[in-house]
């Protein structure tokens, strides 16, 4: 009969462990570049707009969860974090979270201007210009809190339309698009 060296259990988890690790690093450029996805079978997390003017957000995903507060603001951005059913989990910008249900919610694209720069003194605006560039013509400055429509992204620039001026905003400058963010 033939025998085989012991090997510890140490040994065998090490060893294990090992190639699990190497497996999981050959494979992370795929983890990195794919997003994910919930429920509706769209990206998790994603911006989308408050379709009504009252908008009920609650502690759970079910009208029989009671109401911790109501948004009053037609067109307000916020962001998908979680998908239950037809129920939406929501943070907006100042980190509020709660429970929505889809219909309440619209995939136009909306941001805040510099909502963090609230409150932070009379000469704290975003700039609205003409071309996608710092030093493109100056059209408008906006407030801090003020909410724009967002027509496109091309990772850096926004073209936007507040009110009857249309123009670009430095994306890093609006909550309502990530970082890098490009879409059409």
């Amino acid at each position: 009969m033939r025998r085989f060296p012991r090997i510890s259990r140490f040994a065998v988890l090490l060893a294990v462990s090992t190639v699990l690790v190497v497996a999981v690093a050959d494979q992370s450029p795929v983890f990195a570049q794919s997003a994910a996805k919930g429920a509706s079978g769209l990206p998790l997390p994603r911006f989308v707009s408050l379709k009504s003017r009252r908008v009920n957000i609650r502690v759970g995903p079910s009208t029989d969860y009671a109401v911790s507060w109501m948004y009053m603001k037609e067109g307000l951005p916020v962001e998908i974090i979680q998908e239950y059913d037809n129920w939406r989990r929501i943070r907006d910008a100042e980190g509020t979270e709660g429970w929505v249900n889809q219909a309440l919610l619209s995939g136009e694209r909306t941001a805040v201007a510099a909502p963090w720069m609230r409150g932070k003194g009379q000469d704290v605006f975003v700039n609205v210009r003409r071309d996608p560039q710092s030093s493109g013509q100056l059209l408008a400055k906006l407030e801090p809190g003020v909410i724009v429509r967002i027509k496109e992204c091309n990772g850096t620039w926004c073209r936007s339309e507040a009110g009857s001026v249309q123009g670009w905003v430095n994306q890093g400058e609006i909550w309502g698009a990530y970082p890098g963010e490009a879409f059409k």
